[in-house]
């Protein structure tokens, strides 16, 4: 069976291998409150870190955080097709006042 991991469960699992979340930072050359900040955002380098230490891949402990999503931005062949929101023309002040 596979081991349901929640912030709970890590943290506790690291305690009992006798590791602290700032030690575990400062041994990894991060911030000491890198992995805490994980348990609410997303940290990459302290998620790899606590991931490494339980033996475990960062997936399996945050599945909703991987894999990591990458930027959308549309082909070149798209280009032609949409036009600027921006109009080429100079703003009419008068109309703006």
């Amino acid at each position: 069976m596979k081991q349901e991991w929640d912030w709970h469960s890590i943290k506790a699992e690291l305690h009992r291998r006798g590791m602290t979340l700032t030690r575990l930072a400062t041994l990894n050359g991060l911030d000491p409150s890198a992995c805490r900040v994980v348990a609410s955002r997303t940290h990459r380098k302290a998620e790899a870190a606590i991931a490494a230490f339980l033996g475990v891949e960062p997936a399996t402990l945050w599945p909703d955080r991987y894999p990591a999503r990458t930027a959308r931005i549309l082909s070149s062949k798209y280009e032609d097709g949409v036009a600027s929101r921006k109009s080429p023309a100079r703003a009419d002040m008068r109309s703006a006042a």
